[in-house]
């Protein structure tokens, strides 16, 4: 198992059986449409490559298991792997969150069509509010949760233990506070719960009359 993850991972990295190096295997596999393995063998290598450019192309991955990769892990350190570890989990974590934030962050404010601002830190800490909309002498929040699925339920959760810091915004302030949640659909951030966005725009139109 351990062997296949290493030929896979340094197979992946030279692209050794992409479709440049290999054909269009999907596609021949369906116009040969075999019914044995050995039928799709055969069809293989007499329509794209011999076996012996296959076995070619295996020697170039032994290749750059055995010299370049072996070279560059023996260079490896200790203090590499401690630095990796420290900065996926701390640095990267905390860029990906801002990003995700910014993202969502993005969206309100074209769909809104207003200006949407970073809240002070004594809001952030005082009433859980990371951004605000101003309405003439008042203020809405918003409350940016980035999570994916398994979160949501935890996050719910949080909400109803901050209803009390939101509805002392409010008393304050006069707008409500938005709990928005963001979750990553396949290369995209998107707000989980979109109807909250009609609730801003309402929320808008009453503190504007």
């Amino acid at each position: 198992m351990a062997k296949e993850w290493i030929l896979n991972q340094a197979n992946m990295r030279w692209g050794l059986t992409k479709k440049g190096k290999v054909g269009p295997v999907a596609e021949l596999i369906r116009k040969c449409a075999p019914k044995t393995l050995r039928e799709w063998e055969r069809f293989y290598l007499e329509k794209a490559y011999s076996k012996e450019y296959l076995e070619q192309l295996g020697k170039t991955l032994f290749i750059k298991v055995t010299d370049v990769c072996k070279a560059e892990i023996e260079d490896v350190t200790e203090e590499d792997c401690i630095n990796f570890i420290y900065n996926l989990v701390i640095n990267r974590t905390y860029d990906g969150y801002q990003s995700e934030i910014q993202t969502i962050y993005g969206q309100l404010e074209r769909t809104l069509g207003v200006k949407i601002e970073p809240a002070p830190d004594e809001w952030d800490r005082g009433y859980n509010v990371d951004y605000f909309i101003k309405v003439n002498d008042k203020y809405i929040g918003l409350q940016i949760k980035p999570a994916g699925y398994e979160y949501i339920t935890q996050i719910i959760n949080e909400r109803e233990q901050q209803k009390k810091t939101h509805e002392k915004f409010t008393a304050k302030y006069g707008g409500k506070v938005f709990y928005i949640i963001s979750i990553t659909e396949g290369k995209n951030k998107i707000i989980h719960n979109p109807e909250i966005i009609d609730e801003i725009k309402n929320e808008i139109n009453k503190l504007q009359k």
